[in-house]
């Protein structure tokens, strides 16, 4: 099965909902790779909907962990809070879910605390900052791992398909050094979506990229 693969949302739901019209569930695998809040004007139905698409599609439908969404779960968990999380744009996100929906958000914050840190298989890794020469690559607070790392990564043997560090153009952007493919392509700052197709090879087969709607600046 080929996959269907989606850079940083954040909270950017009009532009999400267009860009999961052009998955195709019978024939891909959709995997996310995080950062569904913050930044965006609607973190809570962003969640919401990768929650539905989740539990009625549990076996095509990825939802990866993202710096963003670990500070949620974090600060809202029994080991916060983290107030560090409220100045990366979660306090603009709390007064969403007060405002809008306030009953999402225990719920989605124990649902975001779940995600898992990578899809792999033999020939693609996904995750949300990528793997670099880094100890303890999954220990969310680590500064170099999957959740947090800037700069080059780890040539794996394989494709690593990465968001988190926004392209300089707004389009996604190859490393041929490291084999990775950089996906965020700066929705959270009212640039664009992009969504990759990929074979489970790790050949690319298509980008598509979508200016953020009018409706999520």
């Amino acid at each position: 099965m080929n996959l269907f693969v989606i850079g940083d949302v954040h909270g950017c739901f009009h532009t999400f909902s267009d860009l999961l019209r052009r998955w195709q569930p019978a024939t891909e695998h959709l995997v996310q790779m995080g950062d569904l809040v913050d930044r965006g004007p609607d973190s809570p139905g962003v969640v919401e909907l990768a929650r539905q698409l989740a539990r009625h599609n549990p076996a095509g439908a990825t939802f990866l962990m993202g710096n963003h969404d670990w500070g949620m779960a974090a600060h809202l968990g029994p080991d916060g809070p983290r107030r560090e999380w409220l100045g990366w744009g979660g306090r603009a996100t709390l007064h969403q879910y007060q405002a809008r929906h306030p009953s999402w958000l225990a719920p989605h914050a124990a649902w975001l605390a779940g995600r898992p840190y990578c899809w792999e298989n033999e020939h693609l890794l996904i995750s949300h900052a990528g793997r670099a020469d880094t100890p303890l690559p999954f220990d969310p607070e680590n500064p170099d791992g999957v959740l947090w790392r800037r700069g080059p990564l780890l040539n794996l043997g394989k494709l690593q398909v990465v968001g988190h560090t926004p392209t300089a153009d707004g389009r996604p952007h190859f490393d041929a050094a490291s084999r990775a493919l950089y996906l965020d392509t700066g929705a959270g700052h009212g640039v664009a979506l992009t969504g990759a197709r990929l074979s489970p090879t790790g050949e690319v087969l298509e980008t598509l990229t979508l200016p953020v709607d009018a409706r999520d600046l």
